[in-house]
């Protein structure tokens, strides 16, 4: 079995696409699916076996993508005939190369176009490092396609509604183009094979047999990114899309060694499914994948075929199937018989910055909803959770509004558990203007060994991002040296949680004096003394709000650059500049400071901005003292 991914933006076609390649033979398989995300579809096409993932389109669809991408065999890019959305397909270009994964590019909606098929693959090339080049040039007849020339044998296909392509006559007029565009295929391919090179330079007749070796040698290797044309809705340009995949893509040993050459199977997504549990799509990527043999350092529990009811006792090389009953394997993860393994960096998911606090509608679900964040977790690569430093509560990071509506409904519907969200307050912080010298005497005398301990000490502000210093001037011995770390943990104690609610910081201690009781005095005396000195020299001097700034990394296409001065000048960003990211064609890292309440904001704002391309990576750089007005809301 041969497995491939279909990609591309929202509304692109991919999966009337899927559904034209799966209908060729009129032999539909079985079909997986992670509702909302992913679905995974096995079918025959000319006595082989096939399976294609179909990832949902939209910039919070993908975290899917890594793991599909090392399941698969090829990738295809699915793109609408509009050289204008060629940035939405920016993202996905950037993976695949990232991924280096066998890769084609089928330009949907070709009877309809809204550009030069020529426009779009310019559009599409300046995101790609690869020559992304044409397989196939439009028939046209009254300005509609109504056929292909295939490039490489230089035969004309005429389209029918709903019924394979048949053959026809290249028209004259458009031979010249033909002979352009196949001449600049072939100087393409000839980067890559020396004996084509030769025959070109020596204009020699060049067979196309000796096209389609080349075209399967780029293909298999990365080198080129060819284009196919068609209508999926109309079935036109399928079949040529499917037979290209069938001759030039690589087998299964080819996406093995992508990923080391060591995991005999990789978890391509995973889902909780009803009466089953959890339930991972394996690929076997080697021998010795079967029920009850080891598997990541544990048995498998048993397979079944993509409908989760026909049972298997193993997969073959390139197989796909589902594992149930077995917890300790998950999606977004390579396995050896003995271990599990991290799948490459390309195949991790890009930062999860769409946060919120999620609390239980009933109280008596707090237990279960912990349990049940931590299955989502190992079911979803896109998902971070951690806990909010003041509440407790659970944090939920997505890859976006709609990402964490999804879960939260997963949350009801398959845990029982009703929740509420709501945004997460920036970790504030407290500090002082200015310093104070305070004595503070702990007695206590209430029968039995008493306490007693006497310091005098000095508050003063410290360093922006010092955060706490102590120091002791104590001379003569007034406090014993063994006493002093009590002081300096009593300090910190108070300064755990100021006189708003928030730890103080950038603040320095000196225990300057103080004294003892020879019967009385203790390390608790003297921790005691210390925090609540520390207490009172906050009351006296006071505190003001300092809350955290970010450093924004945005990677956004180039042709957004400019347009997100004004956006995050706009959040009381400080905008750092920008530059071409070093590998990535088409694209800008941005950087900038930014409040982290204004985070949420920039979420929102980005995808607005940048049509839904772009993303952030933030983290904390420093803390700066907040004004009025960017306190508002904030405390809650």
């Amino acid at each position: 079995m041969r497995v491939f991914t279909v990609l591309g933006p929202s509304h692109a076609g991919k999966s009337t696409l899927i559904e034209a390649l799966v209908g060729l033979d009129g032999k539909p398989g079985k079909v997986f699916e992670v509702p909302g995300v992913a679905s995974v579809r096995s079918f025959d096409f000319m006595d082989e076996s096939w399976a294609a993932i179909d990832i949902a389109g939209g910039a919070e669809n993908l975290s899917p993508i890594g793991p599909a991408l090392a399941a698969s065999d090829a990738v295809v890019l699915c793109v609408p005939a509009d050289a204008e959305a060629a940035v939405l397909a920016a993202p996905y270009l950037r993976m695949i190369e990232e991924a280096g994964v066998p890769a084609l590019v089928f330009i949907n909606k070709a009877d309809a176009p809204d550009s030069r098929m020529s426009e779009t693959v310019s559009a599409l090339q300046a995101y790609s490092r690869h020559h992304v080049v044409l397989r196939e040039v439009p028939i046209r007849e009254d300005g509609e396609i109504v056929g292909v020339v295939d490039l490489v044998s230089e035969r004309a296909w005429k389209f029918h509604e709903g019924e394979p392509s048949s053959l026809t006559q290249i028209p004259a007029d458009l031979r010249p183009r033909e002979a352009e565009a196949r001449a600049e295929l072939l100087e393409s391919y000839a980067d890559f094979d020396d004996a084509l090179l030769e025959e070109i330079i020596e204009d020699k007749k060049i067979l196309p047999d000796e096209v389609y070796e080349v075209a399967a040698k780029t293909l298999q290797h990365h080198d080129l990114v060819p284009v196919f044309l068609g209508s999926a809705e109309h079935r036109n340009g399928i079949t040529r899309l499917m037979k290209a995949l069938r001759h030039e893509a690589p087998g299964v040993e080819v996406a093995a060694a992508r990923l080391g050459g060591e995991a005999v199977a990789v978890g391509a997504m995973a889902e909780m499914v009803k009466h089953l549990g959890k339930t991972v799509l394996l690929r076997a990527l080697g021998d010795n994948v079967a029920a009850g043999q080891g598997l990541g350092g544990a048995n498998v529990g048993s397979l079944t075929d993509l409908d989760a009811k026909t049972g298997l006792s193993s997969l073959a090389p390139g197989a796909v199937g589902l594992t149930v009953k077995t917890d300790h394997l998950s999606g977004g993860r390579a396995f050896t018989a003995a271990a599990v393994q991290d799948l490459p960096g390309w195949a991790v998911p890009h930062a999860s910055t769409y946060r919120r606090i999620v609390t239980p509608v009933h109280e008596k679900d707090e237990a279960r909803l912990s349990a049940a964040i931590e299955r989502l977790v190992e079911i979803d690569p896109g998902l971070v959770a951690s806990q909010d430093e003041r509440s407790g509560n659970p944090v939920l990071a997505t890859q976006g509004p709609l990402h964490m509506r999804r879960l939260i409904r997963k949350l009801a519907e398959d845990f029982g558990i009703e929740v509420e969200e709501g945004a997460v307050p920036p970790a504030l912080r407290e500090t002082i203007r200015r310093g104070t010298e305070v004595q503070y005497r702990h007695r206590k005398q209430s029968g039995g060994a008493g306490q007693f301990a006497d310091v005098v000490v000095e508050l003063r502000p410290g360093a922006r991002g010092s955060n706490f210093a102590f120091s002791d001037s104590v001379k003569g011995g007034a406090v014993p040296k063994n006493y002093i770390p009590s002081v300096e943990a009593g300090a910190r104690d108070a300064l755990a949680e100021g006189p708003n609610g928030f730890p103080v910081v950038d603040v320095a201690v000196e225990l300057k004096d103080g004294k003892s009781h020879s019967v009385d005095s203790s390390d608790f005396a003297f921790r005691t003394a210390g925090k609540n000195a520390i207490k009172e020299a906050l009351a006296e001097v006071g505190t003001v709000l300092l809350q955290p700034i970010m450093k924004i990394d945005i990677h956004v296409p180039s042709v957004f650059s400019g347009g997100l001065v004004p956006v995050v000048s706009g959040l009381k960003g400080q905008v750092l500049g920008f530059e071409a990211h070093d590998n990535a064609a088409g694209w800008d890292v941005f950087q900038a400071l930014l409040p982290m309440a204004a985070e949420d904001a920039l979420f929102n704002t980005l995808a607005g901005a940048t049509r839904g391309t772009a993303w952030f990576v933030s983290t904390f750089d420093h803390y700066e003292e907040a004004h009025k007005e960017d306190l508002v809301g904030l405390l809650g």
